[in-house]
């Protein structure tokens, strides 16, 4: 039990991580903050923050999808005297 808690806590933390990136990516796209930087392209930066953060959503899940999916097998041996 305790196992899986721990896998399920890092599925989550990378869905929050993903979210969080989509969500500061979508602020910069849409241009409520505007940083003064000369160096720095605004619009370009939030693209790559919502690629990112679209891929991390994605990847987080289909890791869960490959966990969930747990196989077992049963081996017997018979050793005959």
């Amino acid at each position: 039990m305790a196992a899986a808690a721990v896998r399920n806590k890092g599925v989550n933390m990378g869905i929050g991580l993903g979210i969080v990136l989509l969500v500061v990516g979508l602020v910069l796209v849409s241009g409520v903050v505007n940083f003064d930087l000369s160096y720095i392209d605004d619009n370009g930066l939030g693209w790559i923050l919502v690629i990112v953060g679209a891929l991390a959503i994605v990847l987080a899940l289909v890791l869960n999808a490959q966990r969930s999916s747990v196989r077992s097998t049963h081996v017997e041996r018979h050793i005959e005297e």
